[in-house]
């Protein structure tokens, strides 16, 4: 029979990620990261696709930081780089990787660069490359802090929270989060609070207690739920 990208990933793809020091927790398969949209004709609507990644790589539970296209063995690896990096670009990542098992291709949206390498780098390389050492321990601390959800956030809620934290710990003192309604806006600011409360955040960076956080809304139940 001939070679599929099924084929690629199960005997190429995981097994470098493993000697990548990737684990299971962090390798997501086969993600589908949007519901399609909605074509509207007259009185007939229509969905298109979803989107699905083949390997979204996660730092830790809700940090994204790569995305992975694999391709048949026989076709080249930057056959799926177009496509990794569009992923990327709306996943809110800067490392984008297509490779056919054999080969590697990375785009760094860091510095525009695309190399062929050997190996997928680990998870401790990523993030180093990505913040450059410029995080405290406490900062890092309150960045990774896993949100507490009962459902797994979207990847737009995901991107939202993760960028208004890193705005915070940079000292800004003002964010505008602009969403559409239904898209979650207060389930993302109560994920904030959480994580700035949870890892004890102050403006001075060396709290001890956790902070007092002021959750402002318009509607008793926006408060309650939360």
């Amino acid at each position: 029979p001939m070679p599929t990208e099924a084929d690629t990933c199960r005997t190429y793809v995981v097994k470098k990620l493993y000697r990548a020091d990737w684990n299971d927790d962090q390798i997501r398969e086969l993600v589908s990261f949007t519901d399609g949209r909605i074509l509207v004709a007259g009185q007939r609507t229509a969905r298109k696709k979803q989107k699905r990644a083949d390997y979204i790589l996660r730092y830790r539970h809700d940090f994204p930081i790569a995305v992975v296209e694999a391709k048949v063995e026989f076709r080249h690896a930057a056959d799926g780089l177009p496509q990794a990096k569009a992923y990327a670009e709306i996943l809110g990542l800067k490392f984008a990787y297509a490779t056919n098992g054999r080969e590697i291709i990375e785009f760094d949206f860091l510095t525009g660069e695309t190399s062929e390498i050997t190996d997928f780098p680990s998870p401790e390389i990523l993030f180093g490359r990505l913040y450059g050492g410029t995080l405290s321990k406490q900062n890092e601390k309150t960045l990774l802090s896993p949100a507490r959800s009962s459902k797994p956030l979207r990847y737009y809620q995901d991107i939202a929270i993760n960028r208004a934290v890193e705005t915070i710990l940079k000292g800004d003192k003002r964010l505008l989060l602009t969403l559409a309604t239904g898209t979650g806006k207060t389930k993302i600011a109560a994920q904030i609070a959480y994580k700035l409360w949870q890892s004890r955040w102050t403006r001075k960076g060396t709290g001890t207690r956790r902070p007092k956080i002021l959750f402002v809304s318009d509607r008793n139940f926006l408060v309650d739920d939360p």
